[in-house]
């Protein structure tokens, strides 16, 4: 069977490279190979950290590439650059593998067995667009599926920039008028929506009656000259299942609109009946057997294992304070600057930079200015510029964008859960969903998506079992946070925290008793 020459092969390219110090290797890769052989659809989920570090490439590489007909590996385009130049040469070469491997953005051709390598994109895109240009019955294999989600909410979202309406003018000569005036109304409109931290606005019952005038003035028109975007957009902006917002540059005076389904899992759905896929990533769900990531992918039960994070070598030690305040109450601002000024302090020891994640941007710069007059260049706002012992203040999506390129922390500092804030409009907008569903939107919606962030942010830190710090209290006094601290998991508590965790290896070693 194909699973015995998968463990067989792996099993020695692994020990031939003293490569093993991972235990879910042959495991992970037999599973793979097992669910090829009998065509049935498997989650597979790994810890953030492995994720990140790629520990589990090598076991699906050594299924495809053994495996005698096509296969597709689904994976963002920078796994894909890296997969190319590490571990295919690698174990192609090791393995004596003839098999093709290419990268492309259509079907090869009926004579192809080789390993077809897909961006995301391009993949969703043959379904969604119903291009159907991929063969049935090729078995699949999706790495970082964790994001399909996401990534078919951001295929399926329609934008109208700034040069699309000069596009519908241009189509629509005899009405340019009728357009002109509808854009300035439309302008007016949204620029009287209170500015916020994210830039953008919820088109409400006044801005979309704007937007439906000029749908029905150009119907009794000729609808059909509208450009194919445009034509798009008409289709679905009046969808009850639709979220639709404005992307506001108050400095040019101009909006970018966009739609976006609020759920995906009706246009998801029949997409899993086309072949075997293996879903691999972290932090799918909350739930047992991926329930809700399943849900929202429109997924049907199937075989889901999950390889959680190693104590031996994955688990952090975490300082969790007790008695800080509430972020919600005035006294936390006071407090939380008390316990950067100690953290910061107590850990100048060590020569790997500090992250203090703070996303809200007045508190970013107040914490920025008071630690620069203590600490001096050391302070610095999210850039990639490390020295050593920098102290690096961001918030959690710039983390997320150069975690894996800076070096390690020792500390990281998260000063509140990042629960999606209810002013964010786009949030709103999706927690209205929920809600006019009767749905449990902070289950379903705002909990999953901290606890992905969360895990996701701490996975480097896993890798030299570094420490953090959780300055947000309602981890120990809300109901929901033992499912925060199961998520983080595994971990040490620390009651306090002293300058031996910081020292460096060799001076930790001349002091040890």
């Amino acid at each position: 069977m194909i699973e015995v020459e998968v463990h067989r092969q792996l099993h020695a390219f692994l020990r031939d490279q003293g490569s093993d110090q991972w235990p879910h290797y042959l495991t992970i890769a037999r599973l793979v190979a097992r669910a090829f052989r009998l065509q049935r659809s498997a989650i597979i989920e790994i810890s953030a950290s492995a994720k990140q570090q790629g520990l589990h490439r090598l076991s699906y590489l050594a299924s495809l590439m053994l495996w005698r007909e096509a296969v597709i590996l689904v994976a963002p385009l920078a796994a894909q650059n890296h997969l190319l130049r590490s571990e295919i040469p690698h174990l192609r070469e090791w393995m004596q593998v003839q098999k093709p491997i290419i990268t492309s953005d259509h079907w090869p051709g009926n004579h192809f067995s080789g390993v077809l390598l897909l961006t995301p994109e391009v993949w969703l895109k043959d379904y969604l667009n119903q291009d159907y240009q991929l063969p049935l019955g090729i078995p699949t294999l999706i790495d970082g599926a964790d994001q399909l989600a996401s990534w078919a909410r951001e295929h399926l979202t329609l934008s109208i920039h700034p040069q699309d309406w000069e596009q519908l003018i241009w189509s629509y000569p005899q009405q340019i008028d009728v357009i002109r005036e509808a854009r300035v109304k439309l302008t007016r409109a949204l620029f009287q929506h209170p500015d916020n931290p994210y830039g953008c606005a919820l088109i409400e019952a006044h801005d979309y009656q704007i937007i439906r005038d000029l749908h029905y003035a150009l119907l009794s028109f000729d609808l059909g000259r509208s450009p194919a975007l445009w034509q798009k957009f008409w289709q679905i902006h009046e969808g009850k299942d639709q979220l639709l917002w404005s992307q506001i540059n108050r400095q040019q005076g101009s909006f970018i609109l966009h739609a976006a389904p609020l759920a995906v899992n009706r246009q998801l759905q029949g997409l899993w009946s086309r072949q075997a896929v293996v879903l691999m990533g972290s932090s799918f769900d909350i739930e047992p057997e991926a329930q809700l990531f399943r849900h929202q992918v429109g997924l049907a039960a199937l075989t889901y294992v999950q390889f959680a994070a190693e104590r031996e070598t994955e688990a952090i030690q975490l300082y969790l304070p007790e008695g800080l305040p509430l972020p919600n109450t005035a006294q936390f601002q006071g407090k939380l600057i008390q316990q950067l000024h100690y953290l910061l302090a107590v850990s100048q020891p060590s020569l790997a930079p500090t992250v203090l994640i703070i996303e809200d941007t007045p508190l970013q710069r107040q914490v920025a200015t008071l630690m620069a007059a203590e600490f001096g260049s050391r302070v610095k706002f999210e850039t990639s510029k490390l020295e050593e012992s920098s102290i690096l203040i961001t918030g959690w999506e710039f983390w997320q964008q150069v975690q894996q390129i800076i070096p390690c922390p020792r500390l990281l500092v998260i000063a509140t859960l990042p629960i999606p804030s209810l002013e964010d409009p786009r949030v709103a907008g999706q927690v209205a969903y929920y809600k006019h569903h009767r749905q449990d939107w902070f289950r379903m919606y705002l909990l999953p998506n901290a606890l992905q962030r969360l895990q996701d942010a701490i996975a480097p830190i896993r890798r030299q079992q570094g420490v953090v710090a959780l300055l947000d209290n309602r981890v120990l006094h809300r109901s929901y946070g033992q499912q925060i601290l199961a998520a983080i998991s595994p971990y040490a508590r620390l009651s306090y925290i002293d300058a031996s965790l910081f020292q460096p290896p060799a001076v930790a070693r001349v002091k040890a008793p």
